[in-house]
């Protein structure tokens, strides 16, 4: 199979509607499963805006704060289209024993496609 050029993937990445972002506990599959809920102030997705799309990635524009329920544990972030589950990334593992706020920083968040 061929490979796409950059202009082609920077199409296809500025395509892709990003609405919110969330935090699971586990792996969310297909389906988005295993995200987080409860705590006060109480967990709540967040709404992400990303750059325009260069070089075949397409970067966060700014951090995103979470607030996390006391006993979460956050393995991964996962990409929304409204109620449309897109997909998700892993991170490392952080426990919260207690409320706190998870951070998804934009210097090491980007979205990118790349050829098999």
């Amino acid at each position: 199979m061929g490979a796409f050029s950059s202009a082609a993937k920077n199409t296809m990445l500025d395509a892709l509607t990003i609405t919110h972002a969330s935090l699971h506990s586990a792996d969310p599959g297909g389906t988005g499963a295993n995200e987080l809920t409860g705590g006060s102030p109480a967990y709540a997705r967040q709404a992400p805006t990303f750059n325009a799309a260069a070089s075949s990635s397409r970067a966060l524009n700014a951090n995103l704060a979470f607030d996390v329920p006391a006993g979460s544990t956050v393995a991964y972030v996962g990409y929304w289209n409204s109620a449309t589950w897109l997909g998700s990334d892993p991170v490392t593992n952080e426990s919260f024993t207690g409320q706190g706020t998870y951070t998804v920083l934009a210097s090491g968040t980007t979205l990118s496609l790349s050829d098999s």
